[in-house]
Order: structure tokens, then sequence, then C-alpha cells
């Protein structure tokens, strides 16, 4: 069979205006017309936020409001556990995007209202009030700009104590033959009150109005770094060793391309190998030690070097009284009791130890 080419990229990527990037990625827009989300880029491009809570966060801005955002419910829909949702949840709250808050209902019942705030930075630094001129707009006030007074009087009596109804001053009538209803009268708490399900992030009551809550430092992803071992340094650098050393060093490129190194790296690198001429250790020991099993690529030939000439120093090399076996103790003769003449060890004739308790001899 032929090959079949799809010719639909390559006319989509001739239709982009402007030039194509050379690396990256290409962008093919195509404008929405129905189903679709306004994200921010405070959210899509956080530098605080995992790419989970992102991604969550964009979920829950596309779901409709009153619709179910537990854990439980995250988790059957997304194949990422109840934990990572869950720690992902909380980086949204941590950053003013999510609250979740319990409150006691009627009849003694506790529920749990879960708000998601689109700018979280806006709502807390022009104290902004949901439904007020140039307000954002959040969650169901989208179907609903003036919820009927009944239904919202009916939450708060439940939530909180009753707000204070302020009528809005009548409209002037259109000289028109139809019929200009009244508005309905408009509700203002001081604070104003908004059903839970519709509320905004508020600071946090021991936080100054306005103010930022301080960010939760999130624990060091990786253990913290060890202190570097120091060169080690040989007893004295005489002038013998120290050309060694560094005619050594000069001539590792001939057996490994990859060591080159520069004069003032020979220069920092010559007491390293002077300590290990020190200790007796011949030159080819020393060479196949900083050649062998080198890494594909190698970008820093100078520190790998240093780390092997710290990690890998021999010990010093013992001496001939060193190497000699060690003497055993002495070890007491036989004796035969004088009493009962068993066999026994001691340095000197006389009783056994059962035989010493008659005649009154020490141990």
């Amino acid at each position: 069979m032929d090959t079949q080419h799809d010719n639909a990229l390559a006319h989509a990527l001739a239709a982009i205006p402007g030039p194509v990037p050379p690396s990256g990625v290409i962008h093919i827009v195509i404008p929405h017309t129905n189903r679709f989300t306004v994200v921010g880029n405070h959210l899509a491009q956080h530098a605080g936020l995992s790419l989970v809570a992102i991604g969550i966060g964009v979920h829950i801005q596309s779901l409709p409001a009153g619709s179910e955002i537990s854990i439980k419910t995250l988790a059957a829909r997304f194949p990422e556990g109840e934990v990572k949702i869950a720690s992902a949840l909380r980086e949204l709250e941590a950053h003013g995007y999510l609250r979740r808050t319990r409150v006691r209902l009627a009849k003694g019942r506790v529920a749990t209202r879960t708000v998601f705030c689109n700018q979280p930075g806006a709502v807390l630094r022009g104290g902004v009030v949901p439904g007020a001129p140039g307000a954002p707009v959040v969650g169901a006030a989208v179907r609903n700009p003036a919820p009927a007074p009944a239904l919202v009087r009916e939450h708060l009596r439940a939530t909180g104590p009753e707000p204070t109804l302020v009528p809005e001053p009548e409209p002037a009538r259109v000289p028109e033959p139809a019929r200009v209803t009244e508005p309905e009268p408009t509700l203002v708490t001081e604070p104003a009150r908004v059903p839970e399900h519709i509320r905004v992030r508020e600071p946090e009551p021991t936080a100054v109005a306005g103010a930022r809550p301080a960010p939760i430092r999130l624990p060091a992803p990786t253990a913290p770094k060890q202190p570097r071992r120091p060169l080690p340094h040989p007893h004295a650098l005489t002038p013998e060793r120290r050309q060694a050393a560094s005619a050594l060093l000069a001539d590792l490129r001939r057996h490994a391309v990859e060591l080159v190194l520069s004069e003032e790296a020979v220069e920092e690198l010559v007491p390293g190998v002077a300590a290990w001429l020190e200790r007796d250790a011949t030159t080819d020991a020393i060479r196949h030690a900083l050649t062998a099993d080198l890494p594909k690529p190698l970008r820093h030939p100078a520190r790998l070097l240093r780390h092997r000439l710290t990690a890998l120093l021999p010990p010093p090399l013992p001496g001939v009284h060193d190497l000699t076996a060690p003497r055993r103790a002495p070890v007491p003769p036989f004796q035969t009791c004088d009493g009962c003449e068993r066999a026994f060890r001691s340095h000197e004739p006389g009783h056994c130890r059962d035989c010493r308790a008659p005649y009154g001899e020490a141990a």
C-alpha cells in the first residue's frame, strides 16, 4: 500500500499569518463559537502551582455552578489518585483560587461550601463585592444577576443575620406605550453578604483588609546539599612532586580526549595528585583512577577529577612491621596436681583448683 500523506496540517501551517518560529510550539488559533471557558494566564502559567493543580483549576472553572467537585468525584473522573488531587486542591486554596468552609444549616446540619474565584488577586486588591457595577461575575450570578429577594432572604436567614433592604430610587417613566416595571429592591448588608455558592474569597479575619495572605511554604523537594569535601593536600609539597603532578595532569588528554584541562585547573588540582604521590601511589594507578569509566558526555572534566582525587584517595601504605603476623600470647604449660594427680595448666607446679581449698593455697 502507498503511504498516505495528510496535507491538512501543511495547509493549516501555510495559513498562519506572519513568520513561523524555527523552534518551539506553533499555535493554530481557531475562534470558539460555543462550549468554551475564558482562563487567565495567571492561572494557566502560575509559577507557584503544580501542573496537576493548574489542570484541576481549569477543570473546576469550566464546570457550571452547583457541580460536585469533591476529592472522590475528581478521583473518579481523572486517573490521578485522591492523595494527588487533595494536594492540588490545597495548592489552589493556598493561592486564593479555592475556598472551602463548613457552615451550619437549619436543623443542626453541617455542609461544606466550595467557592472558586477566577481572579483572587483582583478581589483582594480592590475589595469588590459581587453584583456591584464593575465587579467580577462569579458562579451562578452569570445567569441570575439579581436573585429573587425572597430566596436570598431565606438563605441568609439560615446562614446569618437578616440583611437590610434598601430600595433603589424609582426610575423615570419612559414616554412609550409599553409599561416599565419597577425593579426589585437591591439587597445591601454591612458588609455585603452573598449566598455561599456564589461567594468569592474574603480576607482572613486576622489579616489586614485588602492585604494578600502570606504564601504557604511547601517542603523542599530534595534533601539539603552536603558541603563539598576539600581537596587533599600533601604534608610537604616539594618541587619534585609539584612537577610530577603537573605533568601527569597535563598528560591526561593523551589517554582521554575529554580530559583537556586549562592551566588554572591544573594548578588547582596539583595538590590532590601530590597527596596521592606522597602515599606511594604510582603514576599508572593515578592515571587509571582518573580516566576509567568516564561519563558520556563529560561536561566538567576539572570537577570530575577533583571529585575522584578526593573520594578515591588511598590510605598510606602500611610499614613492614604492620604487616607481620601478631604474636600469640604464651600458653601456660601442663602441670600434674600433687594431690589428685590430674593435669592442669599453670606456670608453677602445685595443686589443681579442686585441691587448693583443703591445702589453703591461693589461686
